[in-house]
């Protein structure tokens, strides 16, 4: 009779444990992590477009300026690299792809309203 409590122990532990790994992890990552993760990746979004930028601007114009241009949005593709190690390190903690699509879709709307924002203040009126 002692061994079938033992057994029951060892099997909610497992339980339990399996239980925190696959649906409290994940929470609790996406919870502490997720602003994290949406300035990294809209930081790496805004380098790449800049880096596209530099390198048509090259194309256009080949000079001195445009080359130190190119130069500096290459140092900015880090960036992608944080962005890209912080997805791989919430996947591996049981937040699907999914769930990252979703965080990115909430980031571009933000910072869509940002944007709309500061042209409405900024913009020139004819």
């Amino acid at each position: 009779m002692n061994w079938l409590k033992t057994a029951n122990v060892i099997a909610l532990v497992i339980f339990t444990s399996y239980l925190g790994y696959s649906l409290v992890l994940p929470m609790y990552v996406k919870n502490t992590r997720g602003e994290d993760y949406k300035e990294l990746m809209y930081g790496c979004d805004h380098a790449m477009k800049e880096h596209y930028i530099a390198k048509k601007a090259i194309e256009a114009t080949p000079n001195g300026q445009t080359i130190k241009n190119l130069q500096a949005s290459e140092l900015s593709l880090m960036t992608c690299h944080d962005y890209d190690k912080l997805r791989k390190e919430m996947i591996s903690s049981g937040v699907s792809p999914e769930e990252l699509s979703m965080i990115g879709l909430e980031t571009m709307e933000e910072k869509s309203y940002d944007l709309e924002h500061f042209i409405k203040i900024h913009e020139i009126r004819f």
